[in-house]
């Protein structure tokens, strides 16, 4: 992000006036959601009087909507050297550190919040909160180092657990799902019923022994004269899932797809769209697909709603259980040799090979950096090079790096999720890097269409998009950590 407070600018009454003109329109546009209008005109802004304190803070806070927490950052850093003062600027500095896991960095700015405003309750509410969260990793930190203790999935004893007689949803067949299973399971979901506990358990253990054997960069072939579907996040929309099987059908051994990661979060139906994905991947192991995303984590799940959803729809110890299971996804597809499939993007490196990615050690929450990282986090720049990410983790990457990786490893082109799009995908770097986003109006309000990708065994990519569809009347980050409700997120 250009930092235009370092021009020097001759700040007259005139520009001062134009500039908070400016702002007022800015803050009607962040008010009615449209984040990345008031972005770009608190840029402006910043251009007409680089000095206000105030417009970096609520560019931060912009960047914070747009989930580009390291711009968020910066902003909230330049607000304080303008004014040390300035109160909010230590908020936006907390919320975006906050989503990054730096629950710490976080903390010691709510401790200068409560120390210049000692009674105000909304800070001191959100410092206790933070404080709970930093006790409590440092609890799971000290009781970690039992190398000796056995994960949660070997410790359940599913066969033990009783399911009722009232109960009326759908039953495994000898701990296995079928296609009527699977049937009814979409259309209990649907009625915004639940399935047993036994039985959502026994689907995570088996995924979990399925994702366990498979490799890290996964390999897919489309045979000739047949098609194959890509998706990208569904960010817990389950009815605009069942959109896309209505659109383009139910997966099938004659209908194969990939679902690009960020199944969950945000979206308040996510337990839903991940049951149905892994019945899917159960029922159908050799023609459905699923990588991970960066929101298959623990410090996303943690604050963006999954946690929450889990222990309000299920149990607290499943939660344990789905991070064993992501920490087995796939990071990776690799489709007929020509073109690979990541949630995020490319790497910090031109060297990287398709056989160092398959050997990456991916059973664990990914790294603050490297390959695993970048895999889940990466984003593409119009410009050539390499940039700091606009997230804050990873890195941003030009048409330059993606020819070179493409020519490196003998491939046509890349596709990777991770971002909205207007219309549901674009196409850049010369087509070789397709992003493709498949949750419509995200968050219910960012206006977007949701889109897929089919394909045949050419390799040339059809684009489908849609519009979101109704859904019960259950917000998106209903489930959320407090403290992202706080913040506004919720």
């Amino acid at each position: 992000m250009a930092d235009s407070s370092k021009e020097k600018v001759e700040i007259t009454e005139d520009r001062i006036q134009e500039a908070e003109e400016v702002k007022i329109k800015a803050n009607e546009f962040f008010k009615d959601g449209h984040y990345q209008t008031a972005f770009e005109l608190y840029s402006y802004a910043i251009t007409l009087n680089p000095t206000c304190a105030v417009y970096h803070g609520n560019r931060s806070f912009c960047s914070i909507k747009l989930e580009n927490y390291g711009d968020a950052l910066n902003d909230a850093n330049k607000a304080l050297e303008i004014d040390r003062t300035y109160i909010k600027a230590y908020y936006r500095r907390a919320s975006a550190n906050m989503v990054l896991g730096k629950f710490k960095a976080s903390l010691k700015d709510y401790e200068t919040v409560v120390k210049f405003r000692p009674k105000d309750k909304d800070a001191r509410l959100k410092y206790t909160e933070c404080k709970k969260i930093v006790q409590k990793q440092a609890f799971e930190k000290a009781i970690a180092v039992d190398h000796n203790k056995k994960s949660f999935s070997e410790t359940l004893d599913v066969d033990s657990i009783v399911v009722e007689s009232s109960y009326d949803g759908p039953h495994l067949e000898d701990g296995k799902v079928t296609l009527k299973f699977l049937q009814e399971l979409l259309e209990r979901f649907k009625n915004q019923k639940k399935i047993h506990r036994k039985y959502a358990y026994t689907i995570l253990i088996n995924i979990k022994n399925y994702f366990r054997e498979v490799d890290t960069l996964c390999d897919i072939f489309i045979p000739k004269d047949k098609r194959f579907t890509v998706c990208g996040d569904i960010h817990g929309q389950f009815y605009d899932l069942l959109n896309i099987f209505e659109l383009n059908g139910l997966p099938s051994e004659n209908n194969p797809y990939l679902f690009n990661g960020d199944f969950v979060d945000r979206g308040s139906f996510s337990c839903e769209v991940i049951f149905s994905l892994f019945s899917l991947k159960l029922l159908y192991p050799d023609c459905f697909f699923m990588s991970r995303g960066n929101h298959e984590t623990v410090s996303m799940n943690q604050m963006y709603g999954f946690q929450g959803e889990v222990k309000s729809k299920y149990s607290a110890d499943m939660v344990e259980l789905f991070t064993e299971v992501y920490n087995w996804l796939p990071l990776a597809h690799l489709i007929n040799n020509k073109v690979m499939v990541m949630h995020g993007g490319l790497f910090s490196r031109d060297d990287v090979t398709l056989e160092e990615i398959r050997k990456i050690d991916r059973n664990r929450q990914p790294p603050e950096q490297g390959l695993m990282c970048e895999l889940l986090w990466s984003d593409p720049q119009a410009q050539d090079g390499r940039s700091p990410s606009k997230r804050g983790v990873a890195i941003q990457f030009g048409p330059d790096v993606t020819e070179k990786f493409c020519s490196h490893n003998n491939l046509d082109y890349i596709i990777r999720s991770h971002e909205v799009k207007p219309d549901g995908y674009e196409v850049a770097h010369g087509g070789k890097c397709i992003t493709v986003f498949s949750a419509p109006n995200y968050c219910d309000q960012m206006g977007n269409k949701g889109a897929f990708i089919t394909m045949g065994s050419d390799l040339k990519p059809q684009f489908t998009t849609y519009n979101a569809v109704p859904h019960p009347d259950v917000k998106p980050m209903a489930y959320a950590n407090s403290l992202m409700s706080m913040f506004g997120f919720a």
